[in-house]
């Protein structure tokens, strides 16, 4: 595309000359140099190699080789346009005109634009100095920053990206990729199955150590950046401006803050209260730190993948679009539209309180959800639901929607309408104690044999031998 091939040679130079001039901001430079040149089109772009509509001021700009004159024009206060004809600064190249915008900027007139990291207030403070004479100038160059996702050209994300204030405890896991190379603008929650505490979440990502084949010999290819114990602790395991191991994505991880939650280690994997609402809390501190002031959740992947985020806007990502995974559990997969709504409420000033209706914060003792008389209670409490459901044999935890939460183990299979018969299509295939790779491996079928499956759940089978559990994902049903 011609418009993106032109934004990435702008960008190299800029980079390649911002340093030198005590500039820590690209994005408004690339936009200024996309607008004033209609993406190098122009003809001040193709005649005189000029892309930032510099007017010619003698010994400004000792890159420049000469004046090329034209007719331009400039806004009045009363929004009307004065024609003239003008002097303009011609370059020999590209790299000689970005060059000139720095030697042009650098007096005294625009000191305010150095060490500046914030696109906007860098675009205010060149309007507030004279550089142009549109009275939309800031507003436009800002939608060519949200449009081509400029900000992901800008430096210094080093110094600009911080770690949450609502950490109360720090355990630094060495598994990370360095520093990001894309600009955070997705948050990917996970369930870490099982209700750990802060500390314990911290302690799942030894070192990872290789030996000379470069095989894993001890610790884990795996860490995050902050996690969630049972009672809603927040612990920094990766640095909000290092990549973690998470996502199964190299992509996502680049470019998403990823945290692993405290949860059931049955499906739906249901999380606390005080989780879910440390998780709102932390997403909200996630976007308000890195300039965001909308959390947004499509649902799908393929919609959310190829979508762009605004400069203003973050995402929300899950595990099972990069992997074979129901991370982050059904539990909370269901409220992920919850979580981007009360997170982009609270942005907005107005902090919103958790929902005791459909948001997902109420959980129904019932011996069956459609059976309303059979409810036992209700509680806000997800601990105090399942005191009551242990208390009322034949009663289950069902959450806002429907969905059973509790209880959910290897010894309640959902059975299935009939037996049924499966070919195994890989050459080794665990089987397990339950259904889930939380469970313990009993032994492994090696022969792609045929085999007959009495009951299902969450795409695991029960072996009718009674040898345990092995995953549907690898059988044919025959």
């Amino acid at each position: 595309m011609v418009e993106e091939k032109f934004i990435n040679e702008i960008a190299a130079l800029v980079k390649k000359y911002a340093s030198q001039y005590e500039i820590k901001v690209h994005s408004p430079i690339i936009a200024q140099a996309c607008l004033e040149s209609a993406y190098g089109t122009s003809e001040l772009a193709r005649n005189a190699q000029n892309y930032f509509g510099l007017k010619h001021r003698k010994n400004r700009c000792p890159s420049a080789i000469g004046i090329y004159r034209k007719v331009g024009s400039e806004q009045n206060p009363d929004r009307t346009y004065t024609n003239s004809y003008m002097e303009w600064l011609r370059f020999p190249d590209m790299d000689a005109c970005v060059k000139g915008y720095f030697d042009f900027t650098n007096t005294s007139a625009y000191k305010n634009l150095k060490n500046v990291t914030d696109p906007y207030k860098y675009l205010c403070n060149i309007k507030a100095d004279g550089y142009a004479t549109s009275l939309n100038y800031v507003d436009n160059l800002m939608s060519v920053i949200r449009k081509w996702n400029l900000t992901k050209f800008d430096i210094e994300r080093d110094d600009k990206m911080s770690n949450s204030p609502l950490v109360s405890y720090t355990k630094l896991s060495p598994n990370h990729s360095g520093q990001r190379t894309h600009s955070i603008d997705r948050i990917t929650p996970h369930c870490v199955v099982g209700q750990l505490s802060a500390e314990g979440i911290a302690a799942c990502f030894p070192k990872a150590v290789y030996n000379s084949k470069g095989e894993l010999i001890s610790g884990r290819e795996a860490s995050c950046n902050y996690g969630i114990g049972k009672d809603g602790k927040i612990a920094l395991i990766v640095e909000e401006k290092n990549r973690s191991w998470c996502s199964s994505s190299n992509a996502n991880d680049q470019r998403a803050v990823t945290i692993e939650c405290a949860s059931d280690k049955t499906s739906p994997y249901a999380m606390t209260n005080e989780v879910y609402e440390s998780l709102i809390n932390l997403c909200t501190d996630i976007c308000r730190r890195n300039g965001k002031n909308t959390l947004i959740w499509f649902g799908d992947k393929n919609k959310t993948l190829a979508y762009t985020p605004k400069s203003n806007e973050m995402g929300l990502t899950v595990h099972r679009w990069f992997a074979n995974k129901s991370c982050p559990g059904d539990w909370l997969y269901n409220r992920l539209g919850d979580v981007a709504n009360r997170v982009t409420h609270n942005l907005s000033g107005n902090v919103q309180k958790p929902s005791n209706t459909a948001t997902g914060t109420l959980y129904r003792v019932r011996q069956n959800w459609k059976n309303a008389q059979s409810q036992k209670g209700a509680f806000s409490s997800l601990d105090n639901a399942k005191k009551c459901a242990d208390a009322n044999p034949g009663c289950f935890v069902f959450d806002s929607v429907g969905n059973k939460i509790y209880p959910l183990s290897n010894n309640t299979p959902t059975p299935s309408p009939s037996q049924y018969r499966v070919k195994v299509t890989v050459s080794a295939l665990n089987i397990r104690s339950g259904a889930g790779t939380n469970y313990s491996i009993r032994g492994c079928i090696r022969d792609r044999g045929v085999y007959t499956i009495v009951a299902d759940q969450n795409g695991w089978g029960k072996l009718k031998s009674g040898a345990g559990w092995i995953s549907l994902t690898y059988t044919k049903r025959v």
